[in-house]
């Protein structure tokens, strides 16, 4: 059970610091699915095992350049908040509606995003285009707390949807969410190990994988062409988003 807890931590460790997430979803995924870890505890560990991982992942993507921290720093501004009320809350707030707002939100963002992917005509260099739109950045920002804080998922998705939509491109959408997850994901490991013990075996598997894959990862993505690599890893993002909005239903 190691080896393959190692293996897939590093598959996702690499993936998802590829596409600018922090893997506490995948990690949950695993540790409820084939560990058997009671939900509590396992929101917790999937927290703590997906920290060691952001913060390398993190430190490769600042090496290339690629962190647009005027973009992060206000989404955290909504997200850290957002993160300790979706903790508080979660206790009171019913499964079944929570997992059908999770889905219209991963369904509507998915969508966005792919049509953003084949109608979006970029003349000049997308750094030079990208706009902060801090209406976009708290509502984003605020999506991503609280996922974390009710669910314990590390809430990439809405950053990067949003990052994206404000026109970084895919580089620079997941360096700036990997630095801003560090931040959310430390809040969450607070709120979420109140509730359950962290399983510090299961957990210490999977991040050991997942570091080596988020270290290696974003030195790989800075040697191809940015365009290039937002033209493939845009509409891919997408598409995992509308998929986590159907399994998160079935």
């Amino acid at each position: 059970m190691f080896i393959l807890l190692l293996v897939l931590g590093f598959i996702i460790g690499g993936f998802v610091i590829a596409m600018g997430g922090g893997g506490a979803a995948f990690y949950l995924g695993i540790l409820t699915g084939l560990v058997h870890i009671a939900p509590a505890s396992a929101a917790a560990t999937s927290l703590f095992t997906a920290l060691p991982s952001l913060c390398i992942g993190a430190y490769s993507h600042y090496r290339t350049g690629n962190m647009r921290f005027k973009f992060g720093n206000r989404m955290l501004i909504a997200a850290v908040p957002a993160t300790i009320i979706g903790s508080i809350i979660a206790e009171f707030l019913d499964e079944n509606i929570y997992k059908w707002l999770i889905f219209l939100v991963f369904l509507l963002l998915g969508l966005q995003v792919i049509w953003q992917s084949f109608h979006h005509h970029e003349s000049k260099n997308t750094q030079m285009t990208a706009q902060l739109n801090p209406g976009k950045a708290y509502f984003f920002g605020t999506l991503s707390g609280l996922m974390v804080g009710i669910a314990g998922l590390s809430g990439g998705s809405p950053l990067v949807a949003g990052m994206l939509l404000m026109g970084l491109s895919m580089q620079e959408a997941a360096a700036t969410s990997s630095y801003a997850l560090i931040i959310t994901s430390i809040v969450g490991i607070l709120m979420h190990s109140t509730e359950g013990n962290i399983a510090w075996g299961a957990g210490i598997a999977l991040m050991i994988g997942a570091i080596i894959g988020s270290a290696l990862m974003p030195a790989l993505l800075s040697r191809f062409n940015s365009r290039k690599v937002t033209k493939v890893l845009r509409p891919l993002m997408g598409a995992i988003m509308i998929i986590m909005a159907v399994t998160t239903v079935a």
